[in-house]
């Protein structure tokens, strides 16, 4: 079983660790765009035009599913990546966890980049999914920059800055963009105030790799035989995994598990 990923930047290291956890076995391929980055300030349009030419990168290598791992791509590119490539090739799209993290009655934050916070498409998604539930939209900006580049001083400026903004009574908060999934920690340790409990995190890793599991109508085997497929796609180019990539987790658990692009 071979799956695809694709985003912008390195935001989908979390969705391709996720794949891991459920299918060791899996062979991945991870296209992103380091050449058009960042989609954020893009029109419709133009995301569009990139997050096709990312994806058809990712399909010429026969995956058998393809995860857009990246909320803006998403957002605007999803219609035109579903006519392009379904039926053969199963697309799954990114959605921000607001469905769960309002389940547990709030109130929620939503952290998400400037262009998405307050967009129709994240007020859609609170008024169908959170209606009735006290939500605070957070706009974060530099900090999907600063997560792309793994510059720790200024993933830290970021975070806090955006902290500030959070009310201190939260009990959940929703990362709104894939690349903010790798710093969680430092996310979750900024928003706990003391005497509290820490505030629940919500992402979007683990179930868009749980779909793409039921797409194919595979199940998850945590315990299979480790797969070592992986090729890395920079703007088409065949490539290793960017440097900022090792500094998480999630991309040196992929470096040691490298393989020619097949």
């Amino acid at each position: 079983m071979k799956i695809a990923l694709m985003d912008s930047g390195i935001g989908l290291l979390a969705a391709a660790a996720a794949v891991r956890r459920l299918r060791p076995d899996a062979d991945l391929v991870l296209s992103s765009d380091p050449d058009g980055m960042p989609w954020g300030p893009r029109t419709p349009g133009d995301v569009t035009a990139h997050a096709l030419a990312v994806a058809r990168a990712a399909a010429a290598h026969r995956p058998d599913a393809l995860i857009v791992a990246c909320n803006t791509a998403s957002v605007h590119a999803l219609p035109a990546l579903r006519a392009e490539l379904e039926p053969d090739l199963p697309v799954v799209g990114t959605v921000p966890a607001i469905k769960p993290a309002a389940a547990g009655g709030g109130p929620v934050a939503i952290w998400a980049t400037p262009a998405t916070t307050g967009s129709p498409y994240q007020r859609g998604l609170i008024r169908d999914f959170a209606a009735g539930v006290a939500v605070t939209e957070v706009p974060c900006p530099g900090l999907a920059d600063a997560v792309q580049h793994a510059d720790p001083e200024a993933v830290d400026r970021a975070v806090a800055a955006a902290a500030a903004l959070t009310p201190p009574d939260v009990r959940a908060v929703v990362l709104g963009c894939t690349h903010y999934e790798l710093v969680a920690d430092a996310i979750r340790t900024a928003v706990h105030r003391p005497g509290s409990p820490p505030p629940v995190l919500y992402g979007s890793a683990d179930a868009v790799a749980a779909q793409a599991l039921r797409r194919l109508g595979a199940l998850p085997q945590p315990a299979a035989t480790p797969g070592t497929g992986l090729a890395v796609l920079l703007s088409g180019r065949a490539a290793a995994l960017p440097p900022a990539a090792l500094g998480y987790a999630e991309g040196r658990s992929l470096a040691g598990r490298a393989a020619p692009v097949s």
